[in-house]
């Protein structure tokens, strides 16, 4: 089966159309185009992200099933919510939002995927999802303590439609704070669900799940064209992960 190879300004195919599991590459859907925004944007809300390494051309998929995270399904384990609440209230720590895009992308292409050598998030990556972030679609949630960036992660927004990219951390539990920070965010801004590409053990341990991927493509054709969220964290927000009890405190 032949890839379709895209020149400059060429549409994407159907995103139905990708590899299946009897083919090559499952997920695959064509190869070439560019990264400048307005491709990102389209593609984007098409289902379809670019995920390539150096030396290869530009990749583009779409996977089926497609991993997601419902926000109200969010697993909050036991140690995670202790560490939350001591997040939370100790006056070290905050959460920024797009305070340094560019130092969370950078930390996250020094993590590979699983299973892979090396890193994906290439310097031509890095430069896509930077302009992605200064036209307000592409955002950092940053774990700051001491006023030291220890973990984050990015995401592209597109109306209600959040897709998360990558994490990292530099201190126990700082990725899963960012996360559970996006989810609060989230939450608060009325949005129901988290892209997260691609099925892996970590994610499913925090609630994730598989969606078949016409099921994904109709949510999105709803919520990306839905006014997005004040992409901001006031502290607040935590409840949505950590109710108040009725005497003020968690």
């Amino acid at each position: 089966m032949q890839l379709p190879w895209l020149n400059p300004g060429d549409p994407l195919p159907d995103p139905r159309s990708a590899w299946g599991d009897a083919d090559p590459v499952p997920g695959l859907l064509a190869a070439g185009g560019t990264l400048d925004v307005g491709s990102l944007l389209r593609a984007y809300r098409q289902g379809v992200f670019p995920w390539f390494s150096d030396g290869q051309p530009i990749l583009w998929w779409c996977p089926e099933p497609r991993m997601t995270l419902a926000t109200d399904c969010f697993r909050l384990h036991r140690s995670l919510r202790k560490t939350l609440q001591r997040f939370r209230h100790d006056s070290r720590c905050q959460i920024r939002i797009d305070h340094d895009f560019q130092g969370v992308i950078q930390a996250c292409s020094r993590v590979p995927r699983p299973g892979q050598n090396g890193t994906w998030i290439i310097p031509e990556m890095v430069q896509a999802y930077v302009a992605l972030n200064r036209e307000g679609h592409a955002h950092s949630v940053e774990t700051w303590i001491d006023d030291e960036l220890v973990g984050g992660l990015y995401c592209v927004a597109i109306g209600r439609a959040v897709f998360g990219e990558s994490m990292f951390a530099r201190r126990p539990d700082a990725s899963k704070i960012a996360l559970a920070a996006l989810v609060a965010l989230c939450r608060h801004g009325d949005i129901g669900l988290i892209d997260c590409q691609q099925n892996t053990a970590h994610l499913a341990r925090l609630g994730a799940t598989e969606m078949p991927r016409q099921q994904f493509l109709e949510h999105l054709a709803k919520v990306t064209a839905q006014p997005g969220p004040r992409w901001q964290f006031e502290p607040v927000y935590w409840t949505e992960l950590l109710p108040t009890t009725p005497f003020g405190t968690t």
